[in-house]
Formats: structure tokens, sequence, C-alpha cells
């Protein structure tokens, strides 16, 4: 989705000066070619669902002296106020002018994003976006306009999955405020969410998603077991990392499948009817692998409503992007000795490499 490149808040009250994001957004049209109806459409839907975004933010001072706040929302923002602390002081994330302002949005999610891949292949479809390069998905502001997306690119024969998203960083370019979307989960992952998403601001390789995703993620929990830790919340790290095993074990069991599906996709002896079947197989053993999960862990996972959208290879791909290579991440910050500024200035040095590269050096090969 679109990252605008500047923030156009005037500092007013809630007021919000659009001519600069409208100045900046035409001339990026222009300097760039894009010029179809169609990307007209999706960069203007994404303007204006920032420009809502910015436009309703209130300083965090003001919603915690307005006496119609709720208590929990209050609770919320000054929990946020010493994740934002730790993030900065501890961590080195760029948390500055950052989460200092709360946007009620009245819905449950601020996008919906749509992951696509062929028929036959984990190979993701990727969009490219000006400022952050090529990236595995699409981002609407409205349901409605992002089914519709969803609905073309299943008419070309294409496994699309679209979810709702809570949060996303515009990686530094305007001052994201805190929202409704994200507020009401619990204080470890409403953590992990803020580093996460710090993250992208500090380290982001454009056209990596693989990388870029994986790599806050193994940032955030690492902050937030830390940051737990720093406030005595011992029982809330012991649950923290319970369910961070819980849910190593599930995505273990979903990546299995997709190394399967990547293997069967990769035989030339199978027709299309035999290799439709074989897939279908492979989704079957992976429930049944997640169902006797679910009953050792005394059916707390929920499956029923995880396996109430359809199972196909970019559903799949939505968990590789953020965990495939998290066990990678995690290795290279022990290998310094958990120092997280060291660990982030090396993924900064690996800028200037290809992908391809900057896995050999975060993946080496075992030694023979």
């Amino acid at each position: 989705m679109i990252s605008l490149h500047r923030d156009a808040m005037t500092g007013k009250g809630n007021n919000l000066d659009t001519s600069d994001l409208w100045r900046w957004f035409f001339g990026l049209l222009l300097s760039v070619g894009l010029t179809s109806c169609s990307t007209v459409g999706f960069y203007s839907q994404a303007l204006r669902g920032q420009t809502e975004i910015l436009s309703k933010a209130r300083p965090v001072a003001e919603v915690l002296a307005d006496p119609t706040s709720k208590p929990l929302l209050k609770e919320k923002l000054t929990t946020v106020a010493k994740i934002r602390q730790y993030a900065q002081e501890d961590l080195g994330l760029p948390a500055e002018g950052q989460y200092d302002r709360y946007t009620n949005l009245g819905r449950r999610y601020v996008v919906w994003v749509i992951f696509a891949t062929p028929e036959f292949s984990v190979e993701a479809k990727r969009w490219w976006y000006p400022l952050v390069g090529s990236v595995k998905y699409r981002g609407f502001f409205q349901e409605a306009k992002a089914e519709k997306e969803a609905e073309k690119l299943r008419a070309q024969g294409l496994d699309v999955y679209l979810g709702g998203v809570e949060a996303y960083s515009t990686l530094g370019y305007l001052r994201d405020p805190l929202l409704n979307t994200f507020l009401g989960r619990d204080d470890a992952s409403l953590a992990e969410l803020i580093f996460h998403e710090l993250t992208h601001q500090r380290v982001y390789l454009a056209g990596d998603t693989d990388f870029n995703e994986a790599l806050a993620t193994a940032v955030g929990r690492e902050g937030t077991r830390r940051w737990l830790r720093s406030q005595g919340r011992w029982k809330d790290l012991a649950q923290y990392e319970k369910e961070m095993r819980v849910e190593k074990e599930f995505i273990r069991e979903v990546l299995q499948t997709r190394t399967e599906v990547a293997a069967l996709y990769a035989r030339k002896d199978l027709d299309e009817k035999a290799m439709r079947e074989g897939k279908q197989a492979a989704f079957a053993r992976m429930k049944l692998r997640l169902e006797a999960m679910n009953r050792r862990q005394g059916g707390s996972l929920k499956l029923d409503r995880w396996f109430q959208k359809p199972m196909n290879n970019a559903r799949l791909n939505t968990l590789a992007t953020y965990y495939d290579l998290v066990p990678a991440f995690e290795a290279r910050l022990r290998a310094h000795g958990g120092d997280i500024e060291a660990f982030l200035k090396e993924m900064e040095g690996l800028k200037p490499l290809a992908p391809m590269e900057r896995r050999a050096k975060i993946q080496p090969s075992p030694a023979r």
C-alpha cells in the first residue's frame, strides 16, 4: 500500500491541511507515469484513507484530559507511553513523534489486504509502489473495494486471500497515530505490535517483504520480552512465552504444508486434476495435524473460526511472509550476544545486497 511522503499536519487542533498531500500525490503519479484509471483510483483511495486517519487524530494528552474518554482507553494510552519510551531508550527504535496521537476510525480494521498466488505455485504476486518498491500484498481502506479487487484476481485463476489488518506503518513518512483498531489488545500484544511497526521505521529494505516483516516480528517479540521484564510483569511474561510456543508450533504445521505443496507443484508427472487433488490432500493433512494440536492445547486455538476462510496458496504465504525468516533473525541476535543495537546495525548494513544475498548472510549454509 502507498506510504505518503510527508506529514501535512498543521498542528492546529484536529484540522488537516491536505493541499501538500494532494500536490505530492499528483506529482508522484506524473513523475512515475501512473496514468491508468485503475492506478489513479487505487492511489486516490489510499490518499483518502490516510487523510481520514490524520484528520481524526487527537493528541494523546487531550484524550487523557477529556472527561468523556473511557477509563480503559486512558489506561491503554498510558501504557503506550511507557512502551514508546522503552522503544526509544532501550531498543533504539524511532519512537519520537510516533503514536502520540489517537484516532478512532469507528471500524474494526484500518485496511483490508490482498495476497495472491498462481493456483500451482507458492510464489506470491507482487505489486510495485513508490518509495517502498515491490511488495507481496495490496491494501485498501474500504472492504468493498478490496473484495472487488480480489474478485478480479480470482477471475484470473489466482489463489486469493483477503483479510483485515489492525495496524500498519507509514515507515516514518508520516507521524502514525494510535488507532482504535489495535488498542484493545492486551499489553504484551500491544507492545509487540508497536515494536514491530517502529522496526519498519528503523530498517526497511525496499522490495523485500519477507525480510522486513520477519525482522519486525523478531524484534517485536524480543522487545516485548524485555519490556515485560523491565516492568517486573513476570506472570504476563510467562503467559506471553506460552502463547509464543503455541504460535510457533501452529506456524510450523502450516509452513510444513507450504513446503509439501511446493514440492507437489514442482513435479512434472502430474496433470492439473492430480495436482488439485494433491493440493487438497495436503490441506486435509494440515487440518488433521492442527486439530490434534488443538486437542493437546485443550481446545483453545479456535480452529473453527480459522478454518471459516478457505485454505489456499495465498493464505499459506501470509504466514510465510511474517514468520519464515524469524528463526534466522533470532539466531543473528543471539550471535550478537543479545545486543539489539549491533543486530539492527548489521541488518541496516544489508541494504545494498539483493534479497537472495541477504538470505545467505542471515541463513548461512551449514558447514560440511
